[in-house]
């Protein structure tokens, strides 16, 4: 009967496309890795990825990807590992499992055809979207005429129809959602616990999703495992630990959410109380707008500066490029948003307007396809870890 159970989840794993299909060249260099790892032990207390390693005694290509996702890479067992480079078993945990998340990104991106895209969503390609799209839109400041020399008193949409607006970001917008939603979708259904989950534990299971769901919530909102195990924070470059690293990712992270909320709190003045663009700056939008485009300006700063002198063995420089195009993106949405409302009651207006939504265009058409999605499949990773962590080992272990 276990025979008989076992074939049927192999073949519902094949036939979603998951396993067994053959390691990929860095997949087999993180399992090979990760076999070391679950060995030695020594870094099991230092953060959530090697507790989940330890419930496993080898490593399916679903399992490397849930694993490298978990992972934060705050580099403190790179540090602590007896056996990285120059000994000869070469363990860089760290760039072993950034290059597999790069993957994970590729090989979940719907449509599929777009997942090489990650490889090419460098510095150079989001500015050049970004300036296509801002060409594109200052063109049509140019072609309406006077608007682009007269003062507008901040009035937008006298340069942009608020339908137009509406219409162009919230197909963009909704077209992003539905990518990352269907990519991580596909990433669930690999590494969900109910995947292979022994028959008679679907209670334990449905009992352990809410507080699996409020821990794992708990844990992206703190960025818990940044805090490289004990609370002090990351490795940098001269081993120093440092809160550096998930500071900044604060400020990028609640930043985001500020001037999110600042648009979702604008939507509801327009639509349900008729009060329309211009806001005064004391106003809600325009405060939590400001609010999260400081936070925008100074955590993406922070991660670019740390990000260049990151160690090389803590991460994989190929992914460079796709890091330093999504900061770069957030920069200039910001400061040119903090351009528009400096120079919202004077001519300059019009065409600054349009430079800042083109950047803002390309930000929402590139984040199914570039390092935003590192965000939302470790999210995923953690509520995973959260639920398996409270169903019994499948290994039945002495020490279980």
């Amino acid at each position: 009967m276990q025979q008989l159970e076992a074939l049927t989840r192999e073949a519902a794993a094949l036939a979603r496309g998951a396993l067994p299909l053959p390691l990929a060249a860095d997949e087999a260099e993180a399992a090979r890795q990760m076999q070391i790892c679950n060995a030695c032990r020594y870094c099991e207390g230092f953060c959530a990825v090697f507790p989940a390693m330890t419930r496993r005694l080898d490593f399916g290509r679903a399992d490397i990807h849930y694993l490298a996702n978990l992972c934060h890479n705050c580099g403190a067992c790179l540090n602590a590992c007896q056996y990285a480079p120059p000994h000869e078993f070469a363990v860089a945990f760290p760039q072993a499992l950034a290059k597999v998340r790069a993957r994970t990104y590729q090989d979940y991106a719907w449509p599929a055809a777009f997942g090489a895209l990650y490889r090419r969503a460098g510095l150079m390609t989001a500015l050049a979207l970004a300036g296509g799209l801002a060409m594109f839109l200052l063109l049509g400041v140019l072609l309406a005429g006077p608007t682009s020399s007269s003062p507008l008193a901040g009035n937008f949409y006298a340069v942009f129809p608020h339908n137009l607006l509406a219409t162009l970001f919230g197909a963009v917008f909704a077209f992003a959602l539905v990518a990352l939603a269907l990519g991580v979708r596909r990433f669930w259904r690999d590494v969900s616990p109910a995947v292979d989950l022994p028959v008679g534990q679907q209670p334990l299971l449905a009992a352990a999703r809410g507080p699996a769901a409020a821990e794992a919530a708990h844990d992206v909102a703190r960025l818990t495992y940044l805090g490289g195990g004990h609370g002090d924070g990351c490795n940098v470059e001269d081993d120093r630990f440092s809160l550096a690293r998930r500071r900044f990712h604060h400020l990028t992270f609640y930043g985001f959410l500020l001037c999110f909320a600042a648009t979702c709190v604008a939507t509801l003045e327009h639509y349900l109380l008729h009060l329309e663009a211009p806001y005064p700056l004391a106003s809600l939008p325009v405060v939590l707008g400001s609010l999260g485009g400081l936070g925008l300006l100074a955590g993406p700063a922070g991660l670019l500066w740390l990000n260049l002198r990151r160690a090389p063995l803590q991460a994989d420089r190929a992914q460079r490029p796709m890091d330093v195009g999504f900061i770069a993106l957030l920069l200039l949405a910001s400061a040119t948003g903090f351009a528009v409302l400096l120079l919202r009651d004077t001519g300059a207006m019009p065409p600054v307007l349009a430079v800042h939504l083109g950047v803002v265009m390309a930000l929402f058409v590139t984040l199914p396809y570039g390092k935003f999605a590192h965000g939302i499949f470790r999210s995923a990773a953690l509520l995973k870890h959260a639920i398996e962590k409270r169903l019994p080992s499948r290994l039945q272990l002495g020490s279980d």
